[in-house]
């Protein structure tokens, strides 16, 4: 992917030289720091059109001579990582044929594994909501059925939720949407236009990349694939102007992680002063699997209404129930409920009513969700320890998902090996911006342990056989 357009982003050999864990350690030096900086642009840590520091600054910081810094720049620039323009200096690029972010559709085979589903089955509880939201909604018919707010009780029990956490809410302050992707999308209608720019973590969502694309979004990557790093992404949302910040705080999707409360702060700090706003994706909020100590949301730093959170019934409760929720000051909230009656005007009762049941029952469900996700995280551990020794992932506190780390082998061609062994993939490439990331694939654990053996059983197949018809990635350091 080759582009001759300028970033206005830029990354000084200091902190340049921090990702790369400092001076080289193996010789040849220059090859030593072409490939960790191949990496950095692989796994997504430094963005596509990210300006290089000068090579005297960056050979000074790490302690080589400036004829080293030239030879990596070259051997990077030969290898298409990196494009130059007299002048105009150094910026990371991505090599011609580089794979791009297409996903795999659902096969008609039902017999497949699919892997690229992250959402649970019903909680034993479901039926027993069900019912009681049935017999409850009775009280509601006798009005026309639109509340383009929310239900009252549901957006009492989604505010109580953040007031339990540190982020005091009351109900005027929760808007109730179809769905975690319609409050995106909403968000986005009010607060952006085509060609602004919006930080954006990478990895991240891929349904959220696809809004904002949709929305003609500028996106500006910010790496998180070693974790949230305050420098990046406070000086990325400095450097590009951005109208929005788009973020996983609660156990990221796909890495698992939970961004620390000094990171939390820092971010709402510089969008105060930057003057933008922070949207906070909190579907995963709920997910806790180990006992870990939880930070307070995104919304108890805001003093002046800059955060906006999106919360989400699909991920604990049931994927089926397209209920999810805004969570903002009440003008905001009132401006987003106007804007949504171009795209719909209200959430279905029953829905609202039967979640309203399911949020009073919550540390019930949770226990159940955290009992049942621990034993499959440790299955599918186990399994991809076993079946494929190579790979190299953290395992996270809370989350659907491990993230793991390709041993040279193209997730893009994983994922189509993988078909042809009945598992359903979704390529390392559709979480990240630009084609990057296709060294890693989200593997997720919702699946009972002998599914999640067969898989692993599978995908060391389909990885034999993307080794043999010699589609590896290039290795790197």
């Amino acid at each position: 992917m080759k582009s001759g357009l300028m970033s206005p982003r830029s990354i000084n050999a200091t902190t340049l030289a921090r990702l790369l864990g400092g001076p080289p350690r193996s010789r040849p030096y220059y090859a030593a720091i072409a490939a960790g900086v191949r990496g950095l642009v692989l796994d997504g840590r430094l963005p596509l059109r990210t300006r290089l520091p000068a090579e005297r600054d960056l050979a000074v910081i790490l302690g080589v001579s400036r004829t080293t810094v030239t030879s990596a720049y070259d051997a990077l620039r030969e290898e298409g990582y990196v494009e130059s323009r007299q002048g105009a200096g150094s910026w990371t690029a991505l090599p011609s044929g580089a794979p791009s972010a297409a996903r795999h559709g659902l096969a008609e085979d039902r017999t497949l594994i699919d892997l690229a589903c992250v959402s649970p089955a019903v909680p034993s509880v479901f039926e027993e909501c069900v019912a009681a939201a049935v017999a409850e909604l009775p009280r509601h018919t006798s009005g026309p059925g639109y509340e383009p707010l929310g239900l009252a009780g549901l957006r009492a029990a989604v505010a109580a939720r953040y007031t339990a956490r540190g982020a005091p809410t009351v109900p005027e302050q929760v808007l109730v949407t179809t769905g975690a992707q319609n409050a995106l999308c909403l968000v986005l209608q009010a607060f952006t236009r085509p060609g602004d720019a919006v930080l954006v973590e990478s990895p991240t969502y891929p349904h959220a990349l696809d809004g904002l694309r949709r929305a003609g979004a500028r996106l500006v990557p910010a790496g998180v694939n070693a974790g949230w790093d305050p420098e990046l992404l406070t000086g990325g949302l400095r450097q590009s102007a951005a109208r929005l910040a788009y973020v996983i705080p609660e156990f990221q999707n796909p890495t698992g992680r939970l961004m620390d409360d000094t990171t939390r702060a820092a971010l709402v700090a510089t969008a105060r002063d930057t003057g933008a706003y922070m949207v906070t994706d909190e579907t995963f909020t709920e997910l806790a699997v180990d006992d870990v100590t939880r930070p307070r949301p995104l919304a108890a730093h805001d003093t002046d209404g800059r955060v906006i959170s999106i919360g989400s019934a699909a991920k604990v409760l049931w994927g089926g129930l397209r209920i999810g929720w805004i969570r903002a000051g009440q003008a905001l909230v009132r401006r987003l409920a106007e804007e949504r009656e171009t795209v719909d005007l209200a959430s279905p009762v029953l829905e609202q009513l039967i979640v309203t049941e399911l949020l009073g029952r919550m540390e019930e469900i949770t226990a159940e969700r955290r009992s049942m996700l621990r034993e499959r995280r440790t299955a599918l551990v186990e399994a991809l320890r076993e079946d494929c020794p190579g790979w190299e992932f953290e395992i996270p506190p809370g989350g659907l998902s491990l993230w793991a780390r390709l041993p040279g082998v193209s997730s893009t061609a994983l994922a189509a090996a993988g078909a042809r062994h009945g598992v359903h993939l979704v390529p390392g490439t559709a979480f990240g911006v630009d084609g990057v990331l296709d060294d890693h694939l989200r593997v997720p654990y919702v699946l009972p342990p002998d599914r999640l053996r067969e898989a692993t059983a599978r995908l060391a197949l389909a990885q034999r056989d993307a080794d043999t018809a010699g589609l590896s990635r290039p290795a790197y350091v």
